[in-house]
């Protein structure tokens, strides 16, 4: 069967529908017929760009992550946002499931991302962020779990570590989950506006909470990101495009070197580097959505001797005030209405038994 949206997310999307109707309604026709495209996307796939394979298994009807194994040839993980059984899903480069991966004694609150790393011996694991927060800093803290990468893919339930997570400055709402391969941190970036990117610590911990602390500010509406293999670079994406970011010494992201337009996606949630590092993967929530892979331009991939300065880049306030200016802020706007009249029906709902 495929996996339904909870009620409170469900709630939340019922108010972005809402939102969206009276954001167009407000905002100057000129502006509202513009808006669903935006500069930095495309409005459909352009140059390079190529559909890799469709979603179409049953099972996934709200993929919010992906991640390229590398341990497995041709394979990608993914999974569901939310309200069903806590799986991992194992993709073939024709989109079929090749093996299921039951997370055991994981919940699947609101899964927002997943990414590859290593455990605490150094040997390949799958990390996946339960990290979303529709209900704006409800929940204490949110969890990060661990599985072993299995050596042979086959659908079984392996047994996962979970670390609590806490940020320096209170509750957030997340869904960009990233890890350094150079170093195995896990980096998350919070949602809307004036969205940070926090570090974990060194090595994370099963008892007490792990504390994220700020290291840089993130584009607003970041929806995922990713490291890429080398650790070089990183990227994260939003609903209207990505932006690439050197990684600093330190294993942080640093400077924005490039603005990367992605094609037009239902509601794009995904993004993960292919394998050689040469181009991204981007998905969609939604049934029967494609992943597209959109090559990285030239410039983004600078040679082992180039240094971050030599690229060129953007300073985060220049970018916020590009990426909100335009006919992308009649998106801004619909999403900042979405929010509240989402908060509202929640609340009307019973918001409280979420919590559970």
């Amino acid at each position: 069967m495929a996996v339904r949206p909870s009620p409170c997310r469900r709630a939340v999307r019922a108010g972005a529908a809402l939102g969206l109707v009276a954001a167009f309604v407000c905002l100057p026709s000129s502006t509202a017929s513009a808006a669903p495209a935006g500069p930095a996307q495309r409005s459909a796939p352009g140059g390079d760009d190529r559909v890799l394979f469709k979603i179409s298994d049953e099972r996934i009807t709200e993929s919010s992550g992906l991640a390229a194994s590398r341990r497995h040839e041709g394979v990608v993980y993914t999974h569901n946002d939310s309200g069903g059984v806590p799986a991992i899903y194992a993709l073939g480069m024709d989109g079929r499931v090749r093996a299921t991966l039951t997370v055991g004694g994981a919940g699947a609150r609101d899964w927002e991302g997943i990414a590859v790393g290593k455990d605490g011996n150094g040997r390949p694991a799958i990390f996946v962020a339960d990290i979303g927060d529709n209900l704006g800093g409800a929940w204490p803290y949110v969890t990060v779990y661990r599985i072993p990468e299995p050596a042979r893919l086959r659908s079984r339930t392996l047994p996962a570590t979970a670390f609590k997570i806490k940020y320096e400055d209170g509750p957030r709402n997340a869904e960009t989950f990233m890890i350094n391969p150079r170093t195995n941190r896990i980096y998350i970036a919070s949602k809307l506006f004036g969205g940070k990117v926090y570090e974990g610590p060194a090595k994370l911990r099963t008892s007490g909470f792990n504390i994220m602390r700020k290291v840089r500010d993130a584009p607003s509406m970041a929806t995922d990101g990713a490291f890429a293999p080398d650790g070089r670079t990183c990227v994260i994406r939003t609903y209207f495009g990505a932006r690439l970011y050197s990684v600093k010494p330190d294993g942080n992201p640093g400077e924005s070197l490039k603005s990367i337009g992605l094609p037009m996606q239902s509601q794009g949630e995904s993004v993960t580097y292919a394998p050689d590092g040469k181009s991204i993967l981007v998905g969609s929530e939604g049934t029967n959505e494609p992943v597209y892979q959109v090559p990285l331009p030239e410039e983004a991939l600078p040679s082992p001797s180039a240094t971050p300065e030599s690229a060129e880049t953007t300073s985060d306030s220049e970018e916020g005030r590009r990426d909100a200016s335009g006919p992308r802020m009649g998106l801004f706007l619909a999403l900042a209405i979405a929010g509240a009249v989402g908060y509202g029906l929640i609340r009307r709902r019973g918001g409280s038994s979420g919590g559970k």
